[in-house]
């Protein structure tokens, strides 16, 4: 007689691209997973690697074109999503700056790692992340929030940078950094963590980004140049004044597509992780 196994109906959903979770911290915000599907609650946990969307909320589209490197590296892959019109409808910036509508938005990244943490055996005292576009202008705010928790962090073509420059005022650079969020910046601890920044070489439209009197515009943006390309620059210039190493990647051929970069994002992340089990 044969008998068969058949598939746990719950317990299938949550492994490999998971569906989209509500955060138990704030359930207007969600997340989904890629989880290699040999990784069990009894293993070691693993690396966790966040790839945060921009403007256009592409969580699952990203989350997908990252599983194979989860597989490949044993990693898992949390793909967050902040949905548009949170507190005024067609808002689409405010997760971009780490706080808008009295949501601050960083912080409720690391309750949802730490969810996923209790969730699905995955490392959360450090972890990786990449954000491109709107996505990279979160990334880099939150570094400057919280490098500590960071083992490696990507930031690709963000349209509006925050130099790390005390001279400047919050947007534009790190001044009254402490008094908004409460937080000391940390240059030292800013050092310790790798950084890559990338680009493509053909990311030079600018109707997005030069968009003067829009809701995600401050005075003083066109000094930091005209395209995302001179922008990245501007922002790796100023890592490097303050002590920053920076991998700065230009992608050939490439426009304003995060799912070009990828490759790139991932030769970075995989010689990270790599060297982690050396």
């Amino acid at each position: 007689m044969t008998t068969t196994t058949e598939p746990d109906s719950q317990g299938a959903h949550f492994v490999g691209a998971t569906p989209f979770f509500a955060s138990g911290h704030d359930q207007r915000l969600s997340y989904a997973l890629f989880v290699p599907k040999d990784h069990t609650p009894e293993a070691a946990p693993l690396p966790l690697v966040v790839v945060q969307h921009g403007t256009g909320r592409s969580a699952e589209l990203y989350r997908n074109q990252w599983a194979d490197f989860a597989t490949r590296h044993g990693c898992v892959i949390l793909a967050p999503l902040f949905p548009a019109g949170i507190g005024k409808r067609r808002e689409l910036h405010g997760f971009k700056f780490l706080e808008y509508d009295g949501i601050r938005f960083d912080e409720e990244l690391l309750h949802i790692v730490e969810e996923v943490g209790e969730e699905f055996n995955t490392e959360t005292e450090t972890f990786f992340l990449h954000g491109f576009s709107g996505g990279g202008q979160f990334a880099h705010r939150f570094f400057y929030a919280h490098p500590e928790r960071l083992a490696g962090v990507s930031i690709g073509a963000p349209g509006r940078i925050t130099q790390l420059d005390d001279s400047l005022p919050w947007w534009l650079g790190t001044g009254g950094f402490r008094e908004k969020f409460g937080i000391e910046l940390d240059l030292a601890a800013l050092r310790r963590v790798p950084v890559q920044m990338v680009v493509g070489s053909a990311d030079v439209e600018t109707w997005e980004i030069n968009n003067a009197g829009g809701p995600n515009w401050m005075d003083g943006v066109e000094k930091t140049g005209r395209t995302r390309i001179e922008r990245i620059e501007t922002l790796r210039d100023s890592f490097e004044r303050s002590g920053l190493s920076v991998r700065f990647d230009v992608v050939p051929g490439v426009a304003h597509q995060g799912s070009l970069v990828i490759p790139v994002v991932q030769d970075f992340f995989a010689g990270l992780l790599a060297s982690r089990v050396k």
